[in-house]
């Protein structure tokens, strides 16, 4: 009898390893806004879904990196869910406390940017498998606010 649950187990999990699965890619992050206590950027992911039916999104988990350093990180409960045989696309925002980019001066002197790292990971709940996560990596540059995009606010 355990031999046969053994086989069943192994049938299964080569079914599962061999499924497409939802893939994901930071398209964009860029400034969203300015105000007195943080910079808000907003990334933008896409993810393609493969199935002929939507899937739910138990949630996003981000960490924003530079240098090494992580500068924000945080989790987005409940987004929604992805639409059926489509690509859908997530709105992420990245809140950065002023202190966080003091800390950042050396990189932020050379060019005005933010070399960063952003590590997103999806949370997606697959009917009969269960969680499943997706991870995005994305590298990229980040403009800073000048001062006219403070005084827009």
């Amino acid at each position: 009898m355990a031999g046969m649950l053994d086989k069943a187990k192994q049938y299964v999990s080569d079914k599962v390893s061999g499924m497409s699965k939802p893939e994901a890619s930071v398209t964009d992050v860029d400034l969203k806004g300015v105000c007195l206590s943080n910079v808000t950027y907003l990334a933008k992911v896409n993810v393609t879904n493969p199935y002929s039916t939507s899937v739910p999104i138990g949630e996003i988990r981000y960490v924003l990196k530079s240098g090494g350093c992580v500068i924000t990180e945080g989790t987005v409960p409940d987004p929604g869910s992805l639409k059926e045989s489509a690509d859908t696309m997530l709105d992420i925002e990245l809140k950065v406390a002023h202190s966080v980019l003091v800390s950042l001066v050396k990189d932020i002197g050379r060019d005005w940017d933010i070399d960063y790292e952003l590590v997103v990971q999806l949370v997606v709940d697959l009917p009969l498998i269960g969680d499943i996560c997706i991870p995005v990596t994305s590298k990229g540059e980040i403009k800073l606010p000048s001062l006219a995009d403070v005084w827009k606010g």
